[in-house]
């Protein structure tokens, strides 16, 4: 007689997470239910095993298992975007979107701690807050004004639904210094890579959080993350390259703002080939022949077939990942936040700075406010130049949201369906709603057949949004 399926949880009250990750471990040798294995563990010997089997032979997947909640609190959003780099994790961040901040709510760089530049870089942090402050109350009359208020609705429904579209304007200003929470799930294993990162960063905020979180994590798992330290191949690689880049000046230019600089041009096919591959018996050859031999129209029927059946909340196939872009992109460093979380690309981003210049909000100027804001702006870039005199990296900390950022993004189409569809919703801040639809034109344009089921707002382009929520968007490229 078979022996009855059984589906239950291993509860985390009762075992720590590394007994947790040697009870799915000892399942490959042992033919004891899992609660069985659980019963006859201790922490000590948990750590045991963890030191043989993950220490000392490499077998690094059994961390998987150690799951880890941890509660980050009152680092600057300059850690918070280091942090979040790491892809095998799971973040929730203090909104800059429905949320406002305090004037005193920011971090003073250590390295700036003793240093003569501290007073100009509280100054220049002090002045972009009160203009923050400043500009909460005139952008707000004036979404009011454009946003009348529901007969039945009291005074805080209607403040939340008016929130994130007058804080969206007013966030520009915020600067990389102010402070956040973080909650952060991730395993044991990527959080080691992750230790080893931020122990590795030339800000020393970072490396002194990443031994915090090191601390925090050992009092659950005690083996798996001790082993954490700075890596000298990191170091070694960072320093390198940027006495490199030194050699290098770039040109300010009139290059278009996104540009899709690579991807494969028979990119179509290589999809539509797959996906005949997975439901027949052909080789990859066989199958490429077959799809080439149907012809453009034969090949759209079967982009049709692939993606024709999706609702809104179905996500495309896999064989969608068989083809990738690769753009250069020029953004707000408020856009690159949300951008940031889209994990499943590689997003290669220059150092936070002020060289692109920064964008205008069209609210901003017709508040009142643009003097102020664009005297903030100002005076934030000169702080910048002055300070990156003393550390370039930690110049970063005083740089608004509102300043222009270079990023490389390199992603597949199924990544690419994803983030241009929840970036583009009506929902999404203005400037990653721009930034996603010109995305999707750009593959649109040299994938229709298999890019163009999309499901994206319509009547709205990235144009349309740049005249309507930007005065000036000073994307000045190189």
């Amino acid at each position: 007689m078979n022996a009855p399926r059984q589906i239950y949880l291993l509860d985390p009250k009762q075992l720590s997470p590394e007994t947790i990750a040697v009870t799915f471990a000892k399942t490959s040798r042992s033919p004891e239910s899992f609660r069985e294995i659980a019963a006859s563990l201790s922490d000590e010997q948990s750590a045991q095993f963890h030191e043989k089997w993950v220490v000392g032979y490499g077998h690094s997947s059994v961390a998987e298992h150690a799951v880890l909640h941890i509660a980050v609190e009152n680092v600057s959003r300059l850690a918070v975007e280091v942090i979040e780099s790491n892809r095998l994790a799971s973040f929730t961040e203090k909104s800059t979107r429905y949320q406002t901040w305090d004037r005193d709510h920011y971090l003073v760089p250590p390295e700036f701690e003793h240093a003569s530049v501290r007073e100009l870089f509280e100054s220049t942090v002090q002045q972009l807050f009160k203009t923050y402050e400043d500009a909460l109350e005139p952008v707000r009359q004036l979404v009011a004004s454009k946003c009348p208020r529901g007969a039945e609705e009291n005074d805080s429904a209607y403040d939340r639904r008016i929130r994130s579209q007058y804080v969206d304007v007013c966030r520009f200003l915020l600067p990389a210094a102010s402070l956040a929470n973080l909650g952060v799930t991730i395993n044991a294993r990527a959080l080691e890579h992750a230790l080893q990162k931020m122990l590795s960063h030339p800000l020393e905020e970072v490396r002194a959080v990443g031994m915090e979180m090191k601390q925090a994590a050992q009092a659950e798992v005690p083996t798996l993350v001790k082993y954490a330290e700075p890596v000298a191949y990191l170091q070694h690689a960072q320093a390198t390259l940027e006495k490199l880049a030194e050699k290098y000046r770039p040109r300010l230019g009139g290059r278009d703002w996104c540009r899709l600089v690579s991807y494969e041009p028979d990119g179509e096919t290589r999809v539509l080939t797959a996906a005949l591959y997975r439901y027949s018996g052909l080789s990859f050859e066989e199958a490429h022949e077959s799809v080439v031999g149907m012809g453009a129209a034969g090949r759209k029927l079967l982009a049709e077939d692939l993606l024709g059946g999706m609702n809104e909340h179905d996500d495309p196939l896999r064989e969608l990942e068989h083809i990738t872009y690769t753009l250069d992109m020029v953004i707000d460093q408020g856009a690159f936040f949300e951008l940031k979380r889209h994990r499943m690309m590689t997003q290669t981003p220059q150092t936070l700075g002020t060289r692109l210049g920064y964008a205008v909000p069209r609210l901003m100027v017709e508040a009142g406010m643009e003097k102020s804001y664009r005297e903030a702006m100002e005076t934030a870039r000169q702080t910048y130049e002055a300070l990156a005199l003393v550390h370039p990296q930690a110049a970063s900390y005083v740089v608004p949201n509102g300043y222009n950022r270079r990023v490389l993004l390199t992603m597949n189409l199924r990544s690419a369906y994803h983030f241009c569809e929840l970036r583009s919703a009506p929902n999404a801040h203005f400037s990653a709603r721009r930034a996603a639809l010109r995305v999707a034109e750009q593959i649109q344009r040299v994938h229709p057949a298999v890019a163009g089921a999309m499901r994206l707002p319509k009547g709205e382009t990235w144009q349309s949004i740049e005249k309507e929520h930007f005065a000036e968007t000073a994307h000045l490229t190189s």
